[in-house]
């Protein structure tokens, strides 16, 4: 998937009207207030070889990278928030809700833009033993945590 393709994905993403519903459809969910898509990552991790895996782990950063360079032209810099306070307080058993809680869950910080009424959040979460990496986007009506 190249970066053109993600841009299309975020704008299609931006435009379409949030489900009354829980519902997952190909690499994506949606569900009220938000739409959610997995761009790259890794599908099984330490198969293989690991040199590969850090190669695609690389290509991961660049993909990542590449979007945010190309969303800041588009809309500016990006907010950027850290998560640490979210994730210590669903350690202590606190629930975050949808669509908020992947990506507390898996980033250390989040760069996001507010354009019109809707959040729109890239995630980049690379494992921290070993290889993998995961990257995707969010486009929500729901307020950050």
């Amino acid at each position: 998937m190249t970066t053109a393709h993600h841009l299309c994905l975020i704008d299609g993403m931006r435009s379409r009207e949030f489900p009354s519903v829980r519902t997952v459809s190909g690499s994506g969910v949606s569900g009220p207030g938000f739409h959610t898509v997995h761009l790259y990552g890794e599908e099984v991790l330490w198969s293989g070889d690991e040199g590969d895996h850090m190669e695609r782990r690389a290509q991961c950063q660049a993909e990542h990278d590449a979007l945010i360079t190309l969303l800041t032209l588009r809309w500016g810099e990006p907010q950027v928030i850290s998560l640490w306070s979210a994730q210590e307080r669903m350690l202590a058993g606190e629930e975050v809700a949808e669509p908020w809680a992947d990506s507390v869950a898996g980033c250390e910080y989040l760069p996001l833009w507010r354009v019109d009424d809707r959040w729109i959040a890239v995630s980049l979460h690379l494992e921290r033993d070993g290889p993998g990496c995961d990257l995707s986007v969010l486009v929500t009506a729901v307020d950050p945590p």
